[in-house]
């Protein structure tokens, strides 16, 4: 099989920035010329192995960062956004939304940002009566997606929350002092930890000094929520760094990504890099044997494992989600190729849709996108439930999966034919960017293709794709 020419042009000049080197000085630590470098730099040459030592020995940089996944994400997200029927019969080809990913990520993202604008604009427009006299009415991206896209575009790894996570818990022997930590942490601010019966998972009384947790949620969600009081009130300083370099539009973005970094801290110190990437490894990514050795959720292991992408150490890459019931993607994030729709739900063949139907168990899928690409998937659901009768239950199903070629390192994989090229099933990411012709599940027709509609013919559509 021949190997795949790696071009990285725009992740070399980003290096080269970061480092404050000119093109010649940077040639010359490359060893290579001044010519070639400015073509590597603008896709017109692969970059070299012999370029790629010499990153990794002259700057110590690990090279896996020249082949991160942002080129993929671009990509599937222009093609999303140019879905939109107000492009209509403009779709570029794909080879040019590629070009355009590598070479000039900015201006993809800059795109990607525009249409988001578009969207919010019309979605306000169709509540105008309620818009109009406001002073708030102001057009504004969305904060809950501005965060999203945020940790999408992170790979969901943020490292210095991470290593500080990391540090406060090298104080704890186990996952069961992680707890006496994180209340010896709070305790030492002068901070009370009460159980009581309310129907908020945490409450804290900042003037009283006093952490309330529910005595109805589970041993984990409370050990989990008093790391989270405990990243907001220790590591502030951290937080609100990282919050200032990502430059937020508004103040309620700014305070949504606040506590999702709380989130990361408090899983990242339940479930330390180093740590758990080996006890990962170990245990073949089981998760109830990860959830039992760590205190965690299911939902808690398999969001973490997602999220072990530290430059130098990474673990596998997986894709996390969760759905809802209607099939709404309430939490994504992908390490691998595959990138989940931005707006909208899940392709409904995913397995990730049928774990509701079996409740307390794992689906295993094996399954191929549009693109060729083989993944195996496994699901559950992670229903959630309130804690009296009558009480409302929150039901969401989750799926966490790799690409095929990493299945041996997975116990989950044990006894599927991963060789057998019928066993994949066709799952796609969106109908309206997805190109199969024959798909039963097909909600709309296909942008990119031709339509063959005859009135005296009906078959699983009222349409055939060309």
């Amino acid at each position: 099989m021949a190997t795949q020419k790696l071009y990285a042009g725009a992740k070399l000049r980003e290096i080269r920035t970061r480092l404050t080197l000119t093109q010649k000085d940077f040639a010359a630590k490359l060893g290579v010329s001044l010519p070639y470098l400015n073509q590597m730099e603008n896709n017109n040459r692969p970059v070299s192995t012999t370029v790629v030592l010499a990153l990794a020995q002259e700057f110590g940089l690990d090279v896996t960062e020249l082949s991160t996944g942002d080129s993929e994400r671009l990509v599937s997200d222009m093609r999303e956004a140019l879905a939109d029927p107000i492009f209509a019969d403009t779709m570029p080809p794909l080879a040019d939304l590629r070009l355009t990913a590598s070479n000039a990520p900015a201006l993809a993202r800059a795109f990607i940002e525009l249409h988001k604008s578009y969207r919010q604009t019309h979605e306000r427009l169709a509540s105008l009566d309620e818009a109009l006299g406001r002073e708030d009415a102001r057009i504004q991206a969305s904060p809950w997606e501005e965060v999203r896209d945020f940790f999408h575009y992170c790979d969901n790894y943020i490292d210095a929350v991470d290593h500080a996570a990391e540090r406060f818990s090298a104080q704890a022997n186990d996952a069961s002092d992680v707890r006496t930590a994180a209340l010896g942490s709070l305790s030492a601010r002068g901070i009370q930890v009460k159980l009581t019966d309310i129907e908020a998972l945490r409450s804290f009384d900042t003037k009283a000094r006093v952490l309330y947790l529910s005595s109805r949620s589970s041993p984990q969600t409370q050990v989990f929520q008093t790391l989270l009081q405990v990243a907001l009130i220790s590591q502030d300083k951290l937080l609100e760094a990282t919050l200032d370099f990502a430059r937020f539009h508004s103040d309620e973005a700014r305070a949504i990504a606040k506590i999702g970094l709380a989130n990361y801290f408090a899983g990242a110190a339940l479930m330390p890099y180093g740590t758990f990437l080996a006890a990962a490894r170990d245990s073949r990514h089981d998760l109830e044997l990860l959830s039992a050795r760590f205190g965690a959720s299911i939902e808690q292991v398999a969001h973490r494992l997602s999220t072990m992408q530290r430059p130098g150490a990474k673990g596998i890459p997986f894709f996390f989600v969760r759905v809802d019931r209607a099939g709404t993607i309430t939490k994504r994030h992908s390490a691998t190729r595959l990138q989940f729709a931005r707006f909208g739900g899940a392709c409904p063949l995913w397995n990730v849709h049928r774990a509701f139907e079996t409740p307390g168990h794992f689906l295993r899928q094996l399954a191929e996108t549009p693109d060729g690409v083989r993944y195996i998937s496994l699901a559950r659901d992670v229903s959630k439930p309130g804690g009296s009768f009558g009480a409302p239950v929150r039901r969401y199903a989750i799926a966490l999966g790799c690409e095929v070629r990493h299945a041996d390192a997975l116990v989950y994989a044990d006894n599927m034919d991963v060789t057998n090229a019928s066993a994949y099933e066709p799952i796609g990411i969106s109908c309206r960017i997805c190109e199969r012709q024959h798909c039963h599940q097909r909600s709309v027709p296909p942008l990119e293709r031709r339509l063959t509609i005859n009135a005296n013919e009906r078959g699983t559509l009222p349409y055939e794709v060309n």
